[in-house]
């Protein structure tokens, strides 16, 4: 069997990097000398245009001009040739330069002290793939170079067979060491019980002889024949099974004692498992009935809290906390009292005055008569404090100071607990939820969309809604009562 050399991968990456280097470093001065070799020819052949055309370009005379620099042009290395006269206005333009970028050298022509013109010659770039196609040579050597080198090292750095059975004798003898060391733990333990055994043993048969020398006869005292020992053995085995019995006797007692004291124990027990049940089938049933989407409902829970991910709104200076908190008090409040202005809530009114705290603000709404719309009025209040709260939160951040986004849950007052763990839960900002009886959801069919919570854990996140849109009427309504709202905000701030 044979066997890699050691770190042969790693010795191949080492190679690879080497090999990498070497094609860097052979195209970066490749780049070099070509670029000054051609410079130094774009520099002569600039030189020895001027000459030939020195005449033409005192005259003017565009196709000489043109004649030479077309000759010029025609060199590998040559991209573009502009000619101008002593105007600066150009006289030839040959080439295509735009297409192909490179180095320019320009040059003034002059006859004697006064300025004939200029000659611009653009040289073009050596390109990284231009130089390695001529390096080709020297890349394809290299690669090989670099292959067998990885060759000669796996084949040299194997290890031999002598090497293998070295290695493998020092795997047994470190094997053989650890083993020797468990065998010898094992052995003195087994070595210890052995002894603690024995001696427990001797003890008995001191015991065992004792008794029987205190209450036998002087014969059988003084006699060591074979007999006697036998006889000494049987007493001691029965002395043996004699406790045994005693032992099993009272565990069996105090087994029937445990038994008749568990039988009268039940009896508590049962009535409290009893109690339990009822109560457990009591919290049941009043669970169903909430969830039940046929309960009766004539009010309904708006709760607002803050989206306040990193409790920001706790660290805040209560010299800053407290007017932003009386800010959306004041908004909220006037949101409820624009929006019940609406000949659509007929017959809806709020039951309490909301108040922002840290965790936020509940407003109660009651339908005062059965055609009141109590569920839609509490959706329409939740969406439109949303709006408010969007303008007032993107105003803050651009003015630099606090403010938080909001979420809104809409339920009815039955529900108000749950829609509360609903919004810490999966409730996100600037969203609301919605759980509603099927009445309520009637009502707010024929306004908005709604879609349910994706891959729910929960039964109340399973009849749970999400706002997704209103219809043009109800957002245009919405629209108009946020400006009215804010038209009251920015009078009083002008009284103020």
């Amino acid at each position: 069997m044979t066997y890699l050399a050691p770190r042969q991968g790693l010795f191949a990456i080492i190679l690879l990097v080497s090999f990498c280097l070497q094609t860097l470093l052979l195209v970066i001065s490749t780049d070099q000398q070509l670029s000054k070799s051609r410079a130094l020819k774009g520099e002569q052949m600039v030189a020895q245009l001027i000459d030939e055309a020195r005449l033409s370009l005192e005259n003017k005379d565009r196709v000489s001009l043109s004649v030479i620099a077309n000759r010029y042009t025609s060199e590998q290395d040559v991209t573009r040739i502009l000619i101008k006269d002593s105007n600066d206005d150009v006289l030839v333009p040959v080439g295509n330069a735009p297409m192909q970028q490179g180095d320019t050298i320009r040059q003034i022509a002059t006859k004697g002290d006064a300025v004939i013109g200029s000659v611009a010659l653009t040289i073009k770039d050596v390109s990284k793939g231009e130089i390695i196609a001529m390096q080709w040579p020297f890349v394809i050597g290299t690669m090989l170079l670099h292959l067998l080198l990885w060759l000669i090292y796996g084949h040299l750095a194997r290890p031999t067979k002598e090497q293998i059975n070295a290695l493998s004798r020092d795997i047994q003898d470190l094997h053989r060491e650890q083993y020797m060391q468990i065998d010898q733990r094992s052995h003195d333990r087994d070595r210890e019980r052995r002894t603690a055994d024995s001696q427990v043993n001797n003890d008995q048969m001191d015991d065992s002889r004792t008794a029987i020398g205190s209450t036998g006869s002087p014969s059988d005292k003084e006699a060591g024949n074979p007999s006697s020992s036998v006889r000494k053995l049987d007493i001691h085995s029965a002395v043996n099974q004699y406790v045994r019995t005693q032992q099993h006797q009272d565990l069996a007692d105090d087994e029937g004692h445990d038994i008749k004291h568990s039988d009268y124990q039940p009896t508590a027990n049962t009535q409290s498992e009893a109690h339990d049940a009822d109560s457990s089938m009591t919290k049941a049933s009043s669970g169903h009935s909430r969830l039940s989407g046929t309960r009766a409902f004539d009010s309904v829970k708006v709760q607002i809290v803050f989206h306040d991910e990193f409790n920001m709104l706790e660290r805040l200076a209560p010299a800053q906390r407290l007017p932003y908190l009386a800010l959306c008090t004041q908004l909220l409040n006037q949101a409820v009292t624009e929006l019940l202005k609406q000949p659509l809530l007929l017959g809806v009114s709020a039951m309490n005055e909301p108040h922002f705290d840290d965790r936020g603000a509940s407003v109660l709404l009651k339908a005062d008569n059965s055609h009141a719309k109590v569920a839609l009025a509490g959706v329409m209040l939740g969406k439109l404090y949303l709006m408010l709260n969007k303008i007032i939160h993107d105003k803050h951040i651009e003015l630099t100071r606090f403010a938080l986004p909001a979420k809104v849950g809409v339920s009815d007052e039955a529900q108000a607990d749950e829609m509360s763990q609903l919004l810490h839960g999966v409730g996100k900002k600037e969203q609301m939820l919605i759980l509603l009886p099927n009445e309520g959801l009637r009502q707010i069919g024929n306004h908005v969309q709604v879609h349910s919570i994706m891959r729910p854990t929960t039964v109340y996140e399973r009849e749970c809604a999400i706002f997704d849109g209103g219809n043009d009427a109800m957002i245009q309504r919405l629209a108009d009562v946020r400006n009215a709202v804010l038209m009251i905000e920015a009078a009083d701030e002008a009284q103020a």
